[in-house]
């Protein structure tokens, strides 16, 4: 028989190496959140694209089985979270926890839990208010607006978790973890985007006021909290391009799979999905917070707010306003720029207009205005953002 050594192993460095092999390992309910808000944002791109191009024919959709399976494993996950602390947690877990009508959990447990209610919530409503008023599409309509609330509160409540775990967190975890983060901003940046989509999903306003009023209100919030609470160099860039490709795999893909148009009257036959369009170019925009936040890191936040909203409304309309030239010409009408995508109730008289850029002011005047509203618009989403990064980096529990 072969003759056998025992090598010396001491215990505690066993113990340090089971430490660091837990400590790489993402928690599991991080992974749920990013999964649910990923369900959901997919959900609702796919809600309104099945909208434009088939309509609203019953709630048993996949695109709104989608949406609401983000609500049920946010309430799954939340649920389970909050009662293991609270009947089953250890010392540490108790410690990273708020204690809430006798229950302990992570605050962003609570905050995804409420949001995963409403979400489910919203269901049964909004069945009941199509049977009873009709097939409408509105996007703000009561139940829809339970629905968003949800919607952003679950995405809230994601945040918070991964955040608070990025705050506690060191070497590898910290960097996966940050990662995640600025990936959860870029799918809050796609919900925000399609909220606002009735300005910013259509290029011919992209020479209106309103069209950057929109995007400074919506974009520069999500860009400067989260990249300010992820602690990355480059974080708001990195977040609009996750974004912009997220986007354009949209676009590219969903037409690949067949479609029918199932409400009347069809003045343009549907044989695909519809995309939501090219999306809107916010890169240029981030690119510029970051230099100008990085560039006046020992400024007050007022100035900061100030040169950094000024920078990136003069930076998107340096790329937009070109830009639009481009998207009504025919070299756009194509599946990259999807300019010649209609839905089932667009006549084909009326594609032009969607090949003309319009004014939504009705005076140069009203627009002059309208773009002073936009740039005071885009330095409080500035603020906003910073005021919001900050507070997520002290979050603890």
């Amino acid at each position: 028989m072969a003759d056998s050594a025992r090598i010396p192993f001491s215990p505690s460095a066993a113990l340090t190496d089971l430490s660091v092999t837990r400590g790489r390992a993402l928690p599991w309910y991080i992974w749920s959140s990013v999964l649910a808000v990923t369900s959901t944002t997919v959900g609702l791109y796919w809600d309104i694209s099945w909208h434009i191009g088939i309509g609203r024919d019953t709630f048993w959709t996949p695109a709104h089985m989608a949406i609401q399976l983000g609500a049920v494993i946010t309430g799954l996950s939340c649920a389970h979270l909050i009662l293991h602390t609270t009947f089953a947690g250890d010392a540490a877990s108790r410690q990273n926890s708020v204690r809430i009508w006798g229950m302990r959990g992570p605050l962003g447990a609570f905050i995804g839990a409420w949001g995963g209610l409403c979400m489910l919530t919203s269901a049964p409503f909004d069945n009941w208010w199509h049977n009873s008023y009709g097939l409408d599409v509105a996007i703000l309509s009561p139940p829809h607006v339970v629905l968003v609330i949800g919607i952003f509160v679950m995405g809230l409540g994601g945040l918070i978790l991964t955040t608070s775990q990025v705050n506690r967190s060191t070497g590898e975890a910290h960097e996966k973890l940050s990662r995640l983060l600025l990936y959860s901003g870029s799918l809050l940046l796609c919900l925000l985007l399609m909220l606002a989509y009735e300005y910013l999903g259509d290029q011919t306003l992209m020479h209106s006021a309103i069209y950057y009023r929109a995007l400074g209100m919506v974009a520069p919030v999500v860009l400067v909290g989260i990249g300010r609470a992820s602690g990355r160099r480059w974080a708001a860039t990195t977040l609009a391009a996750i974004y912009t490709a997220l986007w354009l795999a949209g676009n590219w893909i969903f037409p690949l799979f067949p479609a029918q148009a199932r409400l009347g009257p069809v003045f343009t036959p549907i044989t695909h999905m519809v995309p939501l369009g090219f999306p809107v170019l916010v890169l240029p925009g981030a690119i510029v917070l970051d230099l100008v936040l990085s560039r006046l890191a020992h400024h007050g936040d007022t100035w900061k707010a100030i040169a950094a909203g000024g920078g990136f409304l003069a930076a998107s309309l340096a790329v937009n306003w070109p830009f639009a030239y481009f998207m009504m010409l025919p070299h756009a009408r194509n599946w990259v720029f999807a300019m010649n995508e209609f839905g089932y109730n667009v006549p084909p008289s009326q594609y032009q207009l969607a090949w003309t850029l319009q004014r939504y002011e009705s005076t140069s005047m009203e627009f002059c205005v309208g773009m002073v509203i936009a740039l005071v618009a885009t330095i409080l989403s500035v603020r906003i953002g910073m005021l919001w990064g900050e507070w997520m980096r002290r979050i603890q529990r």
